[in-house]
């Protein structure tokens, strides 16, 4: 189930990394800013941060080259089996050290690439256990550590790439400032003209990172997510067809778009 939306339209706070953010595109220092600004107009915006810190490893490692359509009973399963009757006393890395492979193969199967993904959870599992001391330690270490130290340690980890680290670092540690970057978001910043056409997912992240307050990164991270799912997608931008179907039209370059011939081809294509 999806996180119920929340009362009010906040972002930040104590448990989220900052302080509440305020969306008002007119008033934005940056391009990109102003952009999170109207997506700030669009959905409602949330804390965050707080979430075990081992358990959204796995839960981003599940969700690796899949939706969270299928990712998400995954989770669901694994937890069951293996997050004990209360998870707030049971260790969840000590419990995944442990499984068998196979078995917890066929608990995340949902997810796609189990074998591959069962492999990498138990091994991250048993790194976890023996540097930290278990699912606690992991926690205390990737909320209250130095930022840079985190998100190095989290890279050096087998399967744990760029995108995963700063979604540990945003939705467990609540770190502000930082930008995950997906698939949307990589596509959609380059297209916006917010990066470099030909940017990689680290080059878009830095320009995001540097152009986009801290306390709305975490917000614009999800935000731009759920707009490439809605409007931005990657074959049928809802401006192809008609540039008013989409909010943030007068915000974008539309690079790779060709409304007049109804082709779109990758940012980076484009600028060939």
């Amino acid at each position: 189930m999806p996180d119920p939306e929340p009362e009010e339209n906040i972002s930040g706070g104590e448990s989220g990394g900052g302080r509440a953010a305020t969306f008002d595109p007119a008033t934005a220092g940056t391009r990109a800013e102003a952009v999170i600004d109207r997506l700030g107009d669009i959905y409602w915006t949330k804390t965050y941060g707080g979430r075990p810190a081992f358990e959204c490893l796995v839960r981003t490692v599940l969700s690796q080259n899949t939706s969270d359509k299928a990712s998400q009973p995954a989770h669901d399963s694994l937890m069951v089996r293996y997050g004990g009757t209360d998870p707030r006393e049971s260790d969840l890395a000590a419990a995944l050290a442990a499984a068998d492979q196979q078995t917890l193969a066929e608990t995340i199967s949902s997810a796609g690439l189990y074998n591959q993904k069962s492999e990498r959870i138990i091994a991250l599992a048993d790194d976890i256990c023996e540097e930290f001391g278990g699912a606690a330690g992991f926690d205390e270490f990737v909320k209250n550590g130095d930022p840079d130290a985190v998100r190095d340690r989290l890279l050096e980890m087998n399967g744990v790439g760029p995108k995963t680290a700063d979604c540990v670092l945003l939705f467990s540690g609540g770190r502000g400032g930082v930008f995950p970057v997906d698939t949307h978001v990589h596509r959609i910043a380059r297209r916006m003209g917010l990066a470099p056409a030909d940017a990689d997912h680290e080059t878009v992240r830095e320009f995001l990172e540097r152009d986009v307050p801290a306390e709305k990164c975490g917000f614009g991270h999800t935000a731009m997510i759920q707009f490439g799912r809605e409007y931005c997608t990657a074959r049928k931008p809802a401006c192809l067809d008609d540039p008013e179907a989409c909010p943030l039209a007068d915000r974008c370059d539309q690079v790779g778009v060709y409304p007049a011939s109804g082709e779109v081809v990758d940012p980076a294509e484009a600028s060939e």
